[in-house]
Order: C-alpha cells, then sequence, then structure tokens
C-alpha cells in the first residue's frame, strides 16, 4: 500500500512538472513565435499533450462526470494529428496556415470520440491505424528536407526531437491497441509520465533555443543578384569578419558569373567542394549572412531571375517556357511554374506577356 501510495504521490509530481512546463512553453510560444505557423503550431501541440497528460492520470475515465474533462479528452485525442501539423509548419519554411488543417485534426477527434464511447466497433482500430500514419508523416518530414536545411541549430535537433517524440508516441498507440486505453495504474502510468515529463524537457529546451536565436522568425532573404555581404544577417549573428567576406565574394562569382545554380544535382555538399569548405561552414554562411532557411529557396532565386530575364527579353519571345526553366536549372515544369507564381503572383507566360507589353510600348 505504501509502495502505491508512493509511486502515485511520485506520478502525480511528474505530471504536475508536465503540464507546468508545457504551459509555459504554449504563452511563450504564442508570444514570441506568434506571426509564423510554427509558433503557433508548436503551441497547440504543447496545449494538446498537456491535456493528454491530465486524461490519462489514472481514475480519471471518459465517461465519468466531469464536465472540465470532457473537452481536454477531445484535446487529446487529435494529438498525432497535431504533432503531424507541427511537424509540417517547424521544418517546411514554405508552410502556410489554413483552416483546412483543421480537418484532419478534427477527423481524427471525431474517430477518436466513436471509439471512446463504444458506438462502433470498428472504429478503434482504424483510430489507432489513424494515429500511426501521422507519426509516419511526421518522421517523413523530419527527414525529408534535412540535408537542404540552412539552420544549423533546427537542423541538429529536428530529427533527434521529432523521431524521440515520434517512437514515444508509437509506443503508447500499441500499447493502448493491446490494453484497451493507456495505462491505468502504476508502475506502468508512472513510467508513461516519466516518459512524458523526459520528452517534454527535449521539446521545452529546443523550442526556447530555436525561438531565443531567432529561428521562429523568418529573416527576409537577400535579392541574389549583386547580394550584398551583410544585407540581412541574423540578429544573433556576430560582426562579419574579412574571411567571411571573402567567401561571400567567392560564393557570388560561383551563383552570378559562373552560373552553378544551373547545374544538375546542385546540393550543399557539391557547392561546399567547390568552395573548399565543410558543409557546416556554408550552411551557416548562408543562413547568417544572407537570411536564407532552406539551401533550395537560395539557389531557386538565381534560378528564377535567369527566368525572369529570359522571359522578358524580346530575342527570347519564341523560346518555350520550358526551355527557359530548363536552362536556369529546374528539373521539371511543375516545381518552376509553382516557384514562379509564389515569387511573383503571376505564371510565367503572364509575365512574359506583360513584360514584352511594357517594351513594346516603350520602343
Amino acid at each position: 500500500m505504501q509502495a502505491g501510495l508512493s509511486l502515485a504521490t511520485l506520478e502525480a509530481g511528474l505530471r504536475g512538472a508536465t503540464v507546468a512546463l508545457l504551459a509555459v512553453l504554449a504563452v511563450l510560444l504564442l508570444r514570441d513565435g506568434r506571426r509564423t505557423p510554427a509558433g503557433l503550431y508548436g503551441a497547440l501541440f504543447a496545449a494538446s499533450v498537456a491535456a493528454y497528460v491530465v486524461v490519462t492520470v489514472p481514475g480519471l475515465l471518459f465517461y465519468r462526470p466531469l464536465p472540465w474533462l470532457v473537452p481536454l479528452r477531445l484535446v487529446s485525442l487529435g494529438t498525432p494529428a497535431m504533432f503531424w501539423l507541427f511537424a509540417l509548419a517547424a521544418f517546411d519554411d514554405a508552410f502556410v496556415a489554413s483552416w483546412r488543417h483543421a480537418l484532419p485534426w478534427l477527423g481524427t477527434v471525431a474517430i477518436g470520440f466513436v471509439c471512446a464511447r463504444g458506438l462502433l466497433s470498428a472504429a478503434c482500430p482504424f483510430y489507432h491505424a489513424l494515429q500511426l500514419v501521422f507519426v509516419a508523416l511526421a518522421i517523413r518530414q523530419a527527414l525529408v528536407g534535412r540535408s537542404a536545411d540552412l539552420v544549423e541549430e533546427r537542423r541538429r535537433f529536428r530529427v533527434a526531437l521529432v523521431l524521440a517524440s515520434a517512437i514515444y508516441t508509437a509506443a503508447v498507440i500499441v500499447l493502448e491497441t493491446f490494453m484497451g486505453g493507456p495505462p491505468a495504474s502504476p508502475p506502468l502510468s508512472t513510467i508513461n509520465a516519466a516518459g512524458v515529463l523526459a520528452l517534454t524537457f527535449v521539446f521545452v529546451f529546443t523550442q526556447l533555443s530555436l525561438s531565443t536565436r531567432g529561428q521562429l522568425i523568418p529573416v527576409a532573404p537577400v535579392m541574389p543578384r549583386g547580394f550584398p555581404v551583410d544585407a540581412s544577417p541574423r540578429s544573433d549573428a556576430p560582426p562579419i569578419d574579412d574571411q567571411e567576406t571573402a567567401l561571400l565574394e567567392r560564393l557570388r562569382r560561383l551563383m552570378e558569373e559562373e552560373r552553378i545554380y544551373r547545374e544538375e544535382g546542385l546540393s550543399v555538399a557539391v557547392l561546399a567542394d567547390k568552395l573548399s569548405l565543410p558543409e557546416y561552414r556554408l550552411r551557416r554562411l548562408i543562413n547568417r549572412r544572407l537570411g536564407h532557411r532552406n539551401f533550395s529557396t537560395f539557389v531557386n532565386a538565381f534560378r528564377l531571375t535567369d527566368a525572369m530575364v529570359a522571359l522578358g527579353d524580346p530575342g527570347q519571345a519564341g523560346v518555350p517556357v520550358v526551355t527557359i526553366a530548363l536552362d536556369a536549372g529546374f528539373q521539371s515544369l511543375g516545381p518552376f511554374n509553382r516557384a514562379f507564381k509564389a515569387h511573383t503572383g503571376m505564371t510565367p507566360t503572364d509575365y512574359r506577356r506583360l513584360q514584352l507589353g511594357r517594351r513594346e510600348k516603350t520602343a
């Protein structure tokens, strides 16, 4: 009895500390990162985990008449979907928050509700499978694009954080699948609470590290043509020195004069090799001094400028758009069209028509 009481007390302390940490993190993310999807979805994910920690306290069952527990339980049911959305927002710089992102979360909550109330026998297996799908999607998001990530802090922590969270989440889902619910009594429930607290410490530490370094708030990238060496440095970047100035000049020559961005398969590793630099130094140089967070967006800025010049050239009026896109370094027309419209607000064809029309009027 005494041992059980001690474990229950320990578990209460673990859960209380976890909820407190997550609440503080949610407030800080909303305050410091409210202008970015990463801050918003990070706060919502923290709130979801906090709700899960509360509703899985042994003895608090969904069907008990506790009005305040019902909304927390509903929020907790959507935690895997929110985990995936957070991974999207944190690791995809092109991510834009939309009301459509609420649909997978609402769907997950609805199916989880049907499962928890026992309204449909097939709902529970489907709900657990759906949870695992979202965990897998979050892992994929952490891995895809890691090589092109120029934010060293985010790159260093993203895989460890997401994989650790994903492994724990998957373990809990599997456990709940075979046990019919979360661990309901010590010592399993205490171990569960300790695991959540440990992951919460990692999550809080990494998020606050990125937030204090200004990585939740994107820096406006410098335009490529004749980019200045210190036009848009990160707020935490030290003063530029002569060595970095020389490296930026070498980088400018490679990109503008040699047009290396046209080469197929250009990557951080290839460009670093041409500059005789370690990859981490090239990432840091582009991110700190030019404000780019992703290598693809950095390279595509040059490719788009190249294509815009060609599309506005009357001498190339008969050249197909796809040829211009391929010559600029894009691998296919689809990615070029999407990148071009995101950059200019119009299609390549419309841009060409506008530029050539202006030239005709001034001729």
